[in-house]
């Protein structure tokens, strides 16, 4: 797909990833429609991008109300959307038994019923286009049940499996249904724990721009997934075939897992 001219709606578009996106698209030439509930920061980022290239346009609306999806939707079909990008999304990392269970909710609602629900409404208007994609922002967690996220690992696989539905049941349109799997990325929504936990365990963090460059190369591509890193895609394909090696290997650091959980 070229993408120089196309309407995108980027959900999520005042966070670390999400704008980061936004920038690259903004540079490949896409009009874009903003998306988020945090009206200071979309702002920052609408102007932002106004200075790359074009005129952007904002909505702020929170995805997991049903009044804030009615005004997104409203607003891509003005826009004639092509693109729509679900780069929404929240991370907790705690033991299930001690997760509060209002976040394990918003976790769930936010990474996986709210996209379902925004992609349901959409496709009437995707399907009005020459050429249309949607792409939505998974994780190597979303094909890897690690200790410490159980319920994010939960979200992540849903929406993996809806991706992978939703791609075959659209094979007879022209909507691209594409899925992007980051692994850990340097955000404000990794916490302390999650950051010390980490450089504890030796896993690399990439920064939001290979993220997003990785979303231009699916978009632009004839992929419909990619899973990012460096030995995590192969823990992918490893946890597929052979689920105990994987469940050994993660077992192993249990110990750590939990230390810093528990802060």
């Amino acid at each position: 797909m070229n993408l120089k001219g196309k309407n995108v709606l980027l959900t999520g578009a005042s966070g670390g990833i999400g704008s980061t996106i936004g920038k690259q698209l903004a540079q490949e030439g896409c009009h874009l429609l903003l998306a988020d509930r945090q009206e200071v920061t979309l702002l920052s980022t609408q102007n932002q991008l106004n200075a790359i290239q074009g005129r952007h346009q904002i909505i702020i609306a929170d995805i997991n109300s049903p009044s804030g999806r009615s005004d997104i939707v409203s607003h891509a079909q003005q826009a004639n959307i092509d693109i729509v990008i679900n780069a929404a999304g929240i991370l907790d990392f705690q033991l299930l038994e001690y997760q509060n269970t209002e976040i394990m909710e918003l976790t769930l609602t936010t990474n996986l019923v709210s996209p379902i629900l925004l992609c349901h409404d959409l496709i009437p208007q995707l399907k009005t286009r020459p050429e249309a994609a949607i792409v939505n922002l998974g994780s190597i967690f979303g094909s890897i049940g690690h200790p410490g996220f159980s319920v994010y690992c939960a979200s992540k696989a849903g929406l993996r499996g809806f991706t992978e539905a939703l791609r075959r049941e659209l094979a007879d349109t022209a909507i691209e249904v594409k899925y992007l799997a980051p692994r850990a990325t340097a955000t404000r929504l990794n916490s302390n724990s999650i950051t010390e936990l980490n450089k504890a365990l030796g896993n690399k963090t990439d920064e939001p721009k290979h993220v997003a460059e990785c979303l231009i190369k699916l978009l632009t591509s004839n992929k419909n997934e990619i899973y990012m890193g460096w030995p995590e895609k192969l823990f992918v394909r490893v946890n597929a075939l052979f689920p105990n090696i994987v469940h050994k290997a993660l077992v192993k650091q249990l110990d750590t897992i939990k230390r810093f959980a528990q802060q």
